[in-house]
């Protein structure tokens, strides 16, 4: 007898320490997932893949090392589990920081050199339709807002360029890490999320 396919929705974990974490918990679950917050190691557990959300990358940094969660997510990464970093995640992710605040350290997951507030302070914020090169909408359109967002200045031969803004490199991928200078979250736009989704082994 042939077993029925595992119907069970996927596990997604929002990182919860500082944020725009609700808005990525409503995104989730908007997608069939099933969404958690992630504030202590054990919350890892079980999941399928992770969001590191944007906010203050610093603090973020600084509380992953407070609630020890720092190993624990970079384990969680060289696993095989899907992440996506958004933002301020983005700059968590990367394996340098260009103008780093103070003893802040990123967990190294992505090769890529980010610098903080690339595009501007908050009064410089803009939304735009940007083309996507991911697998989730190939060869089509993500709406991204970004607010005191990050750039991707210098990346490695492993990783894959999916998304450009004025010519700046703000989306990346390499395996099944994701790093984007945006907020979809913000816009309503699903894209980014699914293509998380689709990094999921079967």
């Amino acid at each position: 007898m042939v077993s029925p396919p595992n119907t069970a929705p996927r596990a997604v974990g929002v990182l919860a320490l500082q944020g725009g974490v609700a808005e990525h918990l409503r995104m989730l679950e908007s997608l069939g997932a099933d969404a958690r917050k992630v504030r202590h190691p054990a919350d890892l557990e079980g999941l399928d893949a992770l969001v590191l959300p944007g906010g203050e990358s610093s603090t973020i940094d600084r509380l992953t090392r407070t609630f020890g969660l720092r190993e624990p997510l970079i384990d969680f990464a060289r696993a095989g589990h899907p992440v996506l970093g958004t933002c301020a995640g983005l700059i968590l992710l990367a394996r340098t920081i260009r103008d780093p605040a103070p003893g802040q350290r990123s967990l190294g997951l992505l090769d890529a050199a980010v610098a903080r507030n690339a595009f501007g302070p908050q009064t410089s914020s803009a939304e735009a339709l940007l083309t996507w090169g991911g697998s989730a909408r190939p060869e089509g359109t993500v709406r991204a807002a970004f607010i005191r967002a990050p750039e991707v200045v210098e990346h490695g031969p492993d990783v894959e360029v999916l998304a450009r803004f004025e010519g700046r490199v703000v989306a990346v991928r390499q395996g099944r890490v994701l790093g984007i200078s945006f907020h979809p979250e913000l816009t309503g736009d699903t894209t980014v999320h699914r293509e998380l989704l689709g990094l999921i082994p079967d």
